[in-house]
């Protein structure tokens, strides 16, 4: 039984590093703590609780945890720190040496976090509670706002897929998810609350379904209908899960945007086999072609890592190439980083840092010419923006259907607004157009 009057007026303060899946979770977390009475901290308050949810997927996240681990501790001075996520999955005892820790949670923990709160008491030393990898087996909803207009709404976690780079799986334990009608309802909710956009969020989005017997074509089907959400986009999915079945239905669909972000990782079938992907370059190309035959508008962003063990520079020249002759608007590119106990540590042929910053800014490269072709072609055309709140004062931005940042004067009044604005030129950074209201 939790006593919910240790909670009342008590400040939280929350640190997210990693995914929009993190951030959602860490959302979910606050919407807890407040129903039990808790707010959160203003800025320059010293909260008396602070949450800090990791991520693991490279050594420089690892160590970012670390920091802000330290930094939150600086900042409020005797709070209770809560870390959880997936460094915290992995690393526990790591976790458990830093000065100020309370409690360690590892994924199957979390969910239940307020019982592990407490009276909020420090003691001598942080506790660690984790689950190895096959007993990790809830799966724990999450819809969320966040600071932003959109809402994030989890539908899938965890992974089967085991990439010999990757420590996703053992972070997160295997593939789950929620019902198809269970999602749909915090669908309805998200827009009772006023959502107009939604991101569906998951580890491995289009493997949902495995654990109720359902599919992520039927979940987008339903969640097109529910009424008051303007659009839907699909966070990353897997381009082997990326049925034409679900591109032929975006394309016609009433409330899923053309958007798609699809890993690639490498333009290598050599170092796609290295890694364990389960497709070749064959099929990738497929899906962009399929994409912009029925949807000649997508946006399409790319994930792509480089300097993974086994990239010899012949495999990452024929990678460029392939990217290039991509009709793509946007990559993401990760350089590799060694992980404890993936399978990647035994391959063969190791590419030094710098290679792997030259080949990164070789591909930023082709990314921003990329981008920039992709938003000229609609310099001068109208088209909804659906705005966010102004980080500034001067200036608000937004987004289009199809995934172009605008740029307006700030217009407070138009936060989570859908207006129609006439696109200009690029702002002087280059990274979006700026907007005329119409």
């Amino acid at each position: 039984m939790i006593d919910n009057t240790i909670f009342q007026n008590k400040k939280a303060a929350y640190y997210t590093l990693g995914c929009k899946l993190n951030f959602s979770e860490t959302s979910t977390f606050g919407k807890i703590l407040r129903e039990y009475g808790v707010r959160t901290a203003r800025k320059n308050e010293i909260a008396d609780i602070c949450i800090i949810n990791t991520c693991s997927v490279t050594e420089m996240a690892d160590k970012k945890c670390r920091q802000a681990i330290k930094r939150m501790h600086r900042e409020h001075p005797g709070a209770f720190i809560v870390v959880t996520g997936c460094y915290a999955q992995l690393k526990p005892d790591e976790i458990t040496e830093i000065e100020g820790v309370d409690i360690v949670l590892g994924s199957e923990q979390k969910k239940d976090f307020i019982k592990f709160l407490g009276n909020l008491e420090k003691k001598d030393g942080a506790q660690a509670y984790t689950t190895k990898l096959t007993d990790i087996k809830t799966f724990s909803p999450s819809c969320s706002r966040g600071n932003r207009t959109r809402f994030f709404l989890k539908v899938q976690d965890g992974c089967d897929y085991f990439c010999t780079y990757c420590t996703i799986p053992f972070a997160r334990g295997f593939s789950r998810n929620g019902s198809i009608e269970s999602i749909v309802n915090q669908a309805k909710q998200a827009a009772r609350d006023g959502g107009k956009e939604i991101v569906i969020t998951g580890v491995n989005t289009g493997d949902f379904g495995k654990t109720t017997n359902e599919t992520f074509i039927d979940l987008v089907k339903l969640l097109d209908e529910v009424e008051g959400i303007e659009r839907f986009r699909i966070s990353s999915i897997e381009p082997n899960l990326l049925t034409d079945e679900i591109i032929e239905f975006v394309a016609q669909s009433k409330r899923f945007m053309p958007h798609f972000h699809i890993p690639l990782q490498s333009g290598s079938d050599d170092v796609l086999k290295l890694m364990h992907r389960r497709y070749d370059t064959a099929l990738f190309a497929h899906k962009v072609e399929k994409i912009k035959a029925l949807v000649p508008r997508a946006f399409i962003g790319v994930d792509v890592i480089v300097g993974t063990r086994g990239e010899t520079q012949t495999f990452f020249d024929k990678s460029l190439e392939f990217i290039e002759s991509l009709d793509i608007t946007q990559l993401h590119v990760f350089s590799y980083s060694e992980r404890p106990g993936t399978m990647a540590l035994k391959i063969d042929h190791e590419v030094s840092p710098q290679e792997k910053h030259e080949r990164s800014q070789r591909l930023l490269a082709i990314s921003d010419k990329k981008t920039e072709a992709f938003y000229e072609q609609f310099i001068g055309q109208e088209m909804p923006v659906l705005f966010e709140k102004a980080h500034n004062s001067d200036v608000m931005h937004g987004f289009t259907p199809n995934y172009i940042r605008v740029e307006i004067p700030n217009h407070p009044e138009l936060d989570n607004e859908i207006r129609s604005v006439k696109l200009g030129e690029f702002n002087e950074s280059r990274t979006a157009l700026k907007g005329e209201l119409i």
